[in-house]
Parts: C-alpha cells; sequence; structure tokens
C-alpha cells in the first residue's frame, strides 16, 4: 500500500517507515514533487494535521496523511503545545534554541510533569471518485517528564530533556528501537496500520 506522508522531515520519515514496516510504501512530499511550505496555522494539532493532509489531497488526490505534534509541559499550562517547534522567539525547528527556553522556564520547579501528544490525519478516497474521501484521525500520547539537563545524541527535538515514564532515561538515550515501541508517534502509527490493515 502507497501512502504519502505529508512531511520532508528526513527523521519523522524514517522512523514512520521504521515502525510501519515493509508492508506500507511511505513517501514524502518531495517523492510526488511537492515542495511547497504549507502553512501550519491551526490552533490546535488536530487543525494542523488536518491542513496539511487536505492540502496534499487537494492538490494531488493521493492518499496521504500528516502528523502535529506537540510537548505539552504541566507547568507551563500545556505549553509549548502547538508552538512547539517554533517555541523560541524568531526560530523555527530550532531544537538548541527551543529546549534551551524550556528548560531555563523550568528552573526551580518542582513539577517536571509533560506528555508528547501526536494528531495523525489521513484521508483516504472512496471507490473511483478522487472527490469522494474519507477522513480519519488518530492520537498517541506519552507521559513523562522534563529532566533538568541534556541527556543523549539520539533522536531529535526535544528528545534529550524528555524522560518518559518507566524509565530513566531520555528518549535521545534510549535509542530508536525503544522510542519506536513507546513513543507518543508509535502510539498513533500503531493505530493507524491496524486501520489500514482492516482496509
Amino acid at each position: 500500500m502507497k501512502l504519502v506522508f505529508a512531511t520532508n522531515n528526513a527523521h519523522k520519515l524514517q522512523e514512520i517507515r521504521d515502525i510501519l514496516g515493509s508492508a506500507f510504501e511511505i513517501v514524502s512530499l518531495s517523492d510526488i514533487g511537492c515542495h511547497a511550505d504549507i502553512p501550519e496555522t491551526g490552533l490546535t494539532l488536530e487543525e494542523n494535521a488536518r491542513i496539511k493532509s487536505n492540502y496534499v489531497y487537494d492538490h494531488y488526490q493521493l492518499d496521504c496523511f500528516a502528523d502535529d505534534t506537540g510537548l505539552e509541559v504541566e507547568a507551563l499550562g500545556g505549553a509549548p503545545g502547538v508552538h512547539s517547534a517554533r517555541f523560541a522567539e524568531g526560530t523555527d525547528h530550532d531544537s538548541e534554541a527551543n529546549m534551551t527556553k524550556l528548560l531555563k522556564l523550568l528552573e526551580g520547579k518542582e513539577n517536571r510533569r509533560a506528555r508528547f501528544r501526536t494528531v495523525i490525519s489521513l484521508i483516504q478516497r472512496e471507490g473511483d471518485n478522487p472527490r469522494c474521501t474519507r477522513e480519519y484521525e488518530f492520537e498517541g500520547i506519552v507521559n513523562g517528564r522534563i529532566a533538568t539537563e541534556r541527556h543523549g545524541t539520539e533522536g531529535f527535538g526535544y528528545d534529550p530533556i524528555f524522560i518518559p515514564d518507566g524509565y530513566d532515561k531520555s528518549f535521545a538515550e534510549l535509542g530508536e528501537d525503544i522510542k519506536n515501541r513507546i513513543s507518543h508517534r508509535a502510539k498513533a502509527t500503531a493505530m493507524l496500520a491496524a486501520h489500514l490493515r482492516d482496509e
């Protein structure tokens, strides 16, 4: 089964391919010739995922899915949330700047509880009519806490400072094999895969 994953993020693409396995052919935006910077103007993860999946289907009429992920920190009222990739002012996907800002905001705070949440929006054609589609939504959550400093070199984003429940190491220390079994994206993708296999 061939599906477009609405991303050009090499880390996320490989992670999804590893989780879904060989039963699915997952192609990126660049693989289908899409080089647009799809605006993520939604106020929620759900809205952003839908914006991206609908953009791809509207322009290419290919079955596709898109995700949006946020880190939600209790002591910060759920921030950075939908703004996780651009948390540090004036930046875009600058992981080091984002982590520096988050650690600074949590200095002296006892409550370091947090969770990663991924929402996947899938759009599939129904029958032969490209205008007849159905949209599905899948959510994955992993709870944990924010470390006081960076640990590990694997992964990407906030992985060096997020310690999932049940472990004493960060995502960046646990490695891809463990992360791809327990992460927010793994859980959402597992539901996506179960749906696709049922289809």
